[in-house]
């Protein structure tokens, strides 16, 4: 039986990996955005892949304690990705990373705006964090990854599946795909990807709304919520992928079928 992501002993193996060597060991992570939801996730299976991993996050009590469940080869950071002079500041101490993964996101800012109603001072902040914050990360910590190394976006199905009231969400999600397109080629051979995740049962989503959220996944071809951890595998495989840039991976249960 397939033990499955958290099993203590999985070792993932890609070709060329010796027989039992774990696959990003000795590998430094970065997961802006590892202080909950995917990004913990994320920041976990690098964690049991080998990886010694750095959660980041402007907030400094989440990652803290975020970095202290997962144990001694995780430590906590804290960056404002809003803030390009904080992006800046932290790469800027010469840290060097094998692989940085950006799943940071501002849930406070309404992401639902019926075009008639939209406001065009509230608008632009939905592209604030995940993709100007993203391509901060991008713009100052390339010179921190190594050829082969990867850097991997967050997007978001909505970008392949618009809804009505969500234009300005649904472009948010769109730039993202492209800015990893476009940055494959700008960063190269240092690797660019994108993971598309569907709906995730994260603590965005509380007990009493997942029958709510569940509604959304009842016509997919897997007709339920993602799990984190299994998002977190789509990351792994980007990290370890060596011959994958450019791509966009949807991990989303067969929902645009």
């Amino acid at each position: 039986m397939y033990p499955g992501p958290w099993a203590p002993h999985t070792v993932i193996r890609i070709g060329g990996l010796e027989e039992g060597v774990l696959g990003l060991e000795g590998k430094r992570v970065l997961v802006v955005g590892g202080g909950s939801g995917i990004g913990l996730g994320v920041a976990e299976a690098a964690v049991r892949s080998g990886a010694d991993v750095v959660l980041a996050s402007r907030d400094a009590a989440k990652v803290s304690a975020a970095a202290g469940r997962l144990g001694a080869a995780a430590t906590g950071a804290v960056i404002d990705v809003t803030d390009e002079a904080s992006v800046e500041a932290f790469f800027g101490a010469g840290q060097g990373f094998d692989h940085i993964a950006f799943t940071a996101g501002d849930w406070d800012i309404p992401r639902r705006m019926p075009l008639a109603d939209i406001d065009f001072a509230v608008a632009p902040r939905l592209f604030q964090v995940r993709f100007w914050g993203a391509l901060a990360v991008a713009k100052h910590g390339a010179k921190s990854l190594p050829p082969g190394g990867s850097l991997t976006l967050t997007g978001g199905m909505i970008a392949h599946r618009p809804a009505k009231g969500a234009a300005v969400s649904s472009a948010m999600a769109g730039a993202i795909e492209s800015l990893a397109r476009a940055l494959a080629v700008e960063m190269a051979p240092v690797r660019v990807n994108c993971v598309c995740p569907g709906v995730t049962r994260t603590e965005r989503i509380p007990p009493e709304r997942e029958a709510e959220f569940a509604r959304f996944t009842a016509n997919q071809l897997l007709p339920r919520l993602g799990e984190v951890g299994e998002v977190a595998q789509a990351y792994l495989y980007l990290m370890l992928g060596g011959y994958t840039t450019g791509q966009v991976l949807q991990v989303e249960g067969g929902g645009t079928f």
